[in-house]
């Protein structure tokens, strides 16, 4: 009997996309007929696999409510003007983050100022309320760093997530300190050859082993927890700098850091007069470190952010100067100079976006038609939903899939290659599971299914079709991940025939 299951699986699992598999296409039916009743969608996605969240900073993910529990014993001072905190022993009683509790006026006013909770557009923007969040609670994200990541990882399980990919700055930006001191230099081979030789390597070799406690944070079964490096832009170059080859030297020298992005509003005063020279500082950075992927915040603008000529050209620069893998955000992409041409280059390249829907409204008041999203769908430009900073937005995975199906009638076919795309296009080392970007079909080894036993040790409980796909699961970390995400596709997809 366990082993007629067993082939089951295997079956259902090695079965090739191009007729959808029979509990696949009773999803479809299925979810066709609730997509439109509130609780038994809510039910339905709730439950659903969500592979991975390729965009999510830890700085922004954190609810305030429970930064304040964090930071109860830190000695911090809430300020009753900006409502920031401030390290300071000696302060009014009721203005001790401690007794924040005790006075609720107070302490509901500052969840608001440090989230996009009850907020309304105004005397302040929803762009300038989101970005002025961060330098209220800084002095808690430097501190409690561990537990707002142990945080992360329980919400994204509780998202029936499988993967994520963080976006930190472990060093508290230490690298772009050093930069400061060093100072510019044009010719960034020679800069580079001096911030090493004053003290660059220590600062990575620190950040390196505070990495090493998060191997202890484990909520759920297979679920895998990477980093992305991320480097302040609204800095002079030589700080920028700094911390790209930084993050570039870590994603060398540490297997959970997979890779860099930049970050901060791109509409700033020295992101946009430096965006192409950070462009060129990464493609440095890029021929000699070519195994280090990137993802870029690009095309995060509007008109009401900058003039029109600064919409043309951060995406196509990120693409083919700085060698962008992926493009966070890409909201401008109508704007860039012959956008068409540059989404067929992106399609060919097959260089994914990493759609943030709740914060794009929240930021930029872009939402359903005027997102570009099916944009991107229409040339075949691989896209992911991610969140981007889910507890200053306060939002989850599982809303961005809600958003996406409310605002453009997505099938479950398509929300399912959406969940696919966060893994297949991760920065996890390894082939990929599937032949085709499509999902048609798996790879030979894992197509045909076996009656041999499994390997011992190998692929910790996911059931292979032959011994040659259990060696190849074993050696490609992503295939691995795949492999689990179509497993728990086809437990999900059960239920429904």
């Amino acid at each position: 009997m366990m082993q007629k299951f067993l082939l089951t699986t295997i079956l259902i699992l090695s079965t090739t996309a191009n007729a959808h598999s029979v509990s696949e296409q009773a999803t479809e039916k299925y979810f066709a007929t609730i997509k439109n009743n509130p609780k038994q969608r809510d039910i339905f996605l709730k439950t659903m696999p969500k592979g991975g969240d390729l965009h999510n900073h830890l700085g922004g993910a954190s609810l305030a409510e429970n930064m304040i529990r964090y930071a109860k014993n830190d000695h911090l001072c809430i300020n009753k003007q900006t409502l920031s905190v401030q390290e300071q022993v000696a302060c009014c009683p009721t203005y001790r983050l401690k007794n924040l509790i005790h006075t609720p006026r107070l302490y509901n006013a500052t969840i608001d100022a440090w989230s996009m909770r009850n907020f309304y557009a105004g005397k302040e923007s929803g762009h300038d309320h989101f970005f002025a969040t961060f330098d209220k609670y800084a002095p808690i994200l430097t501190k409690h760093r561990h537990e707002m990541t142990a945080e992360v990882v329980k919400n994204a399980c509780e998202q029936n997530a499988l993967y994520l990919e963080l976006m930190i700055t472990p060093d508290n930006n230490a690298s772009g300190l050093l930069g400061k001191q060093v100072g510019w230099n044009p010719n960034l081979r020679l800069l580079r050859k001096k911030l090493l030789n004053h003290g660059l390597s220590t600062i990575v070799t620190h950040m390196s082993k505070q990495l090493d406690g998060d191997d202890k944070i484990s909520v759920c079964p297979d679920f895998k927890l990477r980093y992305l490096y991320q480097v302040l832009r609204e800095q002079p170059p030589a700080q920028v700098f700094a911390q790209l080859l930084a993050g570039f030297e870590l994603a060398s020298r540490n297997t959970r850091v997979l890779g860099i992005n930049i970050v901060q509003p791109e509409d700033g005063k020295i992101a946009m007069r430096d965006y192409t020279l950070h462009m060129h500082m990464i493609a440095f950075l890029h021929n000699l470190y070519p195994k280090v992927p990137i993802s870029l915040h690009a095309g995060e603008l509007n008109a009401n952010l900058v003039p029109v000529s600064g919409l043309r050209f951060h995406i196509r620069q990120a693409v083919e100067i700085a060698h962008a893998n992926r493009i966070g955000h890409g909201v401008d992409i109508q704007q860039e100079t012959h956008s068409v041409a540059l989404l067929k280059e992106m399609a060919r390249k097959h260089i994914l976006v990493e759609i943030n829907l709740s914060s794009n409204e929240a930021i930029l008041g872009i939402k359903g038609k005027s997102h570009p999203i099916l944009l991107y769908r229409r040339y075949n430009v691989p896209v992911a939903l991610s969140t981007d900073d889910p507890g200053v937005l306060r939002t989850n995975l599982t809303e961005q899939y809600k958003k996406a199906i409310l605002s453009y009638d997505f099938s479950y076919f398509t929300i399912k290659n959406l969940v696919r795309n966060s893994i297949s296009y991760s920065f996890l080392p390894g082939k990929s599971l599937w032949k085709d970007n499509q999902y048609h079909q798996m790879i030979p080894a894992c197509q045909t299914p076996s009656r041999w036993p499994s390997p011992s040790g190998l692929t910790r409980g996911l059931i292979a079709g032959s011994i040659q796909c259990q060696y190849f699961l074993k050696a490609n970390e992503k295939a691995q991940l795949q492999w689990t995400l179509e497993n728990e596709f086809s437990s999900f997809e059960k239920q429904f025939q």
